[in-house]
């Protein structure tokens, strides 16, 4: 299960969630334009439909989607750290949120955890945890806020794609 916290000085959201696969593995989900659109969703919420990625320093990407409401949406931004299997970070502008630009770092550490592991109680062995912090919300704890509960939704689904192979429902 995922968590989420917001920094004390609410400018950054703290996400994390135990998966049970390697870092490689979890590494290819978020940054495959073919396979984030498959998890990245819920049918009733909103589902990423086109991802596009040029996954390096400098490189630009760009997810579209629909929302609940059947509006189209977009989310894109420009990598800023690549450290396969390991690092990604990259800004983060959505065509929802005016001019505010964040950046988003997901860390994945590879671990061997026991059933009383915070981010997965009810699992155990070799995995990956993953951290994703997004930074830069300028003490607007409503936008940090939306984020962090989107951020447990979006560890979730990652979660389920990559252990179970699931697919977002549309």
């Amino acid at each position: 299960m995922a968590t989420a916290t917001i920094t004390p000085d609410q400018n950054a959201v703290i996400a994390e969630i135990f998966i049970a696969a390697p870092p490689a593995r979890v590494f290819q989900a978020i940054s495959d334009p073919a396979q984030l659109p498959k998890w990245w969703g819920q049918s009733g919420l909103y589902h990423v439909v086109k991802s596009t990625m040029d996954v390096r320093p400098g490189g630009k990407w760009r997810s579209d989607g629909i929302g609940a409401d059947g509006k189209e949406f977009y989310v894109e931004g420009e990598y800023l750290e690549v450290e396969p299997p390991r690092l990604l970070v990259h800004t983060w502008k959505g065509s929802y949120s005016g001019p505010l630009t964040t950046v988003v770092r997901w860390e994945l550490e590879p671990q061997t955890v026991n059933a009383l592991h915070p981010s997965g109680p009810k699992k155990s062995g070799t995995g990956t945890l993953v951290r994703v912090r997004q930074e830069g919300f300028a003490g607007n704890v409503a936008n940090a806020t939306g984020h962090g509960e989107g951020w447990k939704r979006v560890l979730g689904w990652l979660e389920a794609f990559v252990e179970r192979g699931e697919i977002s429902a549309r």
